[in-house]
């Protein structure tokens, strides 16, 4: 059908094509032959890895088993560290950087799946638990940790209907499913308290059928998971297990609270379905809170407009009118004192105090801000989408590792700007090593921590010695390469020449005092943010799936701006002031929104986690620390460079003596 296809498009190809080679053709044969090679098929392709797999009637489907995670403990766990049913020889499956940083851990499983044949009540395992085993279920049932399986590339998922708003039930997946639960008196058959383990799973597979492939695609994997205590009739024999006769139901759930025999079943449906391969992913993401999102979007657009139109009447109307007072006291017979931020032009270009260390900030800054927004961009193109596991967090690490270059070249130009001498090797290696070991070791405490509790969330030492070799051997050459043509290049000349003897600062109104001022700045920031960063909380702290990275892309641009307009403003007035100590304080005015993040962790902590444990709970703590502190040197480079460049506009636009 396919090479039909193929033959009819080029015979009706050739057929438009034709008038055009007749001498004195038609504009409208032109036109024509124009749309016949628009709508020829063109050829697609497929990202590496998420290809399509077709089954036949029959093939051996693989399931893999991955983790078991808990919003509660936010310690991920190996599969086959608890008590389940193993098979002969356990084969863990290669994964990329980014799923060992999130914990996935994947591995085969004795789970048999056959495209097409169902199953009713099939036997997996007899597991004789210990006490020790049966009480290590009853934690983690307690903890509420859900397991999690993968059937080609699809999570396992339970489905159930959200009808929170009257008359329109909404179809949800939540992905996994809970490993037990616990008895209560709302429960039949249970004793409140006490644990019970879903040992029987009813699987629902979804496949796709079309006339232009042959066999059947996945593009559903559902699991709904059942306690079951199974009994038989006579002795178990191991070589010929005998007949269950609980699986026509009426038996009650399987406890685990003592020590005893748990026997694992399974059901298989296989359903056809009207889903194509392409649109497997949709009933995972389905967005219920689309209009959130657009709020945030809009909320935070009213905060640009606003800064925009203050920036907007310093520019044009305030400036303005300086530039012509300014310049026309230079054509009078008598030249009144100046005033306003003219003043302090023999000092605005004054190197700041510790130059090194803002040089270091705004090269790291800069680094980050390349990686987030080359990261962003693929995002946004689908290269990174929830299909491809653990991409997201690869790409992040190498595009970070590869900003060295960038991150050098900048740090090393602007120290060699703000005569900073001979000390650029020490620039140098600041800017390669301050800010991303101050991030190693908060991160390698975390890890010390989680490895204490035999979670697969610990990096193993192969994957720490990795991020050292990214981190040594290949970002801080790059960082040196950067700054050796940072460095070789040609300083900045400043537009307005700096005294010798540093201009006093007259005492500043309490409002101008450098700590409110940058407290004030970080506000409007965080306000551009604060509503999708609830949802990039919940998707790394709830386990949700976060995929809206053209909201997201938006939301970056907008505190973009923002970032630049809020540091322009409190510059203006700050030089206003004749307080010419911009440097520094131009990074923190922005920078000074991670601040705001931090604090927002805690409200989120308090109000949407249960958290108890205090390894859980430094794992939090110490991953919010680090992400304010990323978000600190980018936010405060974008203020820095908008400042810079704002400063150095006003003061070139002047007649200075």
């Amino acid at each position: 059908a396919g090479q039909v296809e193929a033959d009819r498009s080029e015979l009706l190809r050739r057929a438009m094509l034709r008038p055009v080679l007749q001498v004195g053709a038609s504009p409208i044969a032109h036109a024509l032959a124009l749309l016949a090679l628009c709508t020829v098929p063109a050829v697609g392709f497929y990202l590496p890895g998420v290809a399509p797999e077709e089954f036949a009637t029959g093939a051996k489907v693989d399931m893999k088993v991955n983790k078991l995670t808990s919003t509660r403990t936010q310690l991920p766990y190996e599969y086959y560290r608890m008590p389940y049913c193993k098979p002969a020889a356990i084969e863990d499956v290669a994964i990329n950087l980014g799923e060992v940083l999130r914990g996935d851990r994947l591995a085969n499983s004795m789970y048999e799946l056959r495209m097409g044949v169902d199953e009713t009540c099939k036997l997996l395992c007899r597991k004789a638990t210990s006490k020790d085993e049966a009480d290590i279920f009853a934690l983690r049932v307690a903890e509420e940790y859900r397991v999690h399986w993968i059937l080609d590339n699809l999570p396992a998922a339970t489905k159930f209907v959200d009808d929170s708003v009257p008359g329109d039930p909404v179809t949800v997946y939540d992905v996994g499913f809970p490993m037990g639960f616990k008895g209560a008196a709302e429960i039949p058959n249970t004793q409140e308290g006490v644990a019970y383990l879903n040992n029987h799973v009813a699987i629902t597979v979804k496949f796709h059928k079309d006339a232009s492939f042959e066999g059947a695609r996945i593009v559903g994997f559902e699991v709904e998971p059942s306690s079951v205590k199974h009994a038989y009739a006579g002795a178990w024999n191991e070589a010929a297990p005998p007949k269950l006769t609980s699986c026509s139901g009426g038996a009650g759930p399987q406890p685990v609270n003592a020590a005893g025999e748990i026997i694992f079943t399974y059901d298989v449906k296989w359903e056809a379905s009207e889903i194509k391969w392409a649109s497997r992913w949709d009933t995972y993401l389905l967005m219920g809170d689309e209009q959130i999102h657009w709020f945030s979007i809009i909320n935070s657009l009213m905060i640009v407009l606003f800064l925009s139109g203050m920036v907007a009447m310093i520019m044009m109307r305030t400036l303005h009118r300086d530039f012509q007072r300014y310049n026309a006291l230079e054509v009078a017979e008598e030249v009144e004192e100046e005033t306003g931020w003219k003043l302090v032009h023999g000092d605005v270009f004054r190197p700041p105090h510790n130059p090194m260390l803002l040089c270091v900030s705004v090269g790291t800054g800069a680094q980050v801000l390349g990686m987030l927004m080359i990261t962003m961009g693929f995002a946004v193109l689908g290269f990174l989408s929830p299909a491809n596991r653990g991409g997201l967090m690869t790409a992040m690490v190498l595009l970070f590792v590869f900003m060295g270059v960038p991150a050098g070249y900048l740090s090393a130009h602007l120290f060699k700007t703000l005569k900073g001498g001979a000390a650029w090797k020490l620039n140098t290696v600041l800017t390669a090593t301050l800010y991303p070991g101050i991030v190693f070791l908060i991160f390698f405490l975390i890890n010390f921590f989680v490895w204490g509790e035999a979670s697969s969330g610990a990096v193993p030492f192969g994957t720490l010695v990795a991020l050292l070799l990214l981190w040594f051997g290949i970002s801080t050459p790059l960082v040196f390469l950067g700054s050796y043509f940072g460095y070789q290049a040609k300083p900045a000349d400043f537009p307005v020449r700096t005294n010798q003897i540093p201009r006093q600062v007259p005492e500043q109104v309490w409002y101008m005092q450098p700590a409110f001022s940058i407290v004030v700045g970080g506000v409007l920031p965080f306000g551009a943010v604060f509503i999708e960063l609830f949802f990039i909380l919940s998707s790394i702290w709830l386990h949700q799936f976060y995929y809206v990275f053209g909201f997201l892309f938006l939301v970056l641009v907008i505190l973009i701006i923002t970032c630049a307009e809020i540091t322009i403003v409190m510059c203006y007035f700050q030089l206003c002031a004749e307080d010419y100590h911009w440097w520094w304080r131009a990074f923190l005015t922005s920078g000074s929104s991670a601040g705001y993040l931090f604090l927002y962790s805690l409200f989120y902590f308090a109000t949407k986690l249960e958290i108890e444990k205090f390894v859980s709970g430094l794992l939090f703590f110490g991953y919010m620390a680090i992400a304010s502190l990323i978000f600190f040197v980018m936010t405060g480079t974008i203020g820095f460079y908008a400042c810079y460049w704002f400063v150095w506009k006003i003061f070139a636009a002047v007649k200075v003596d």
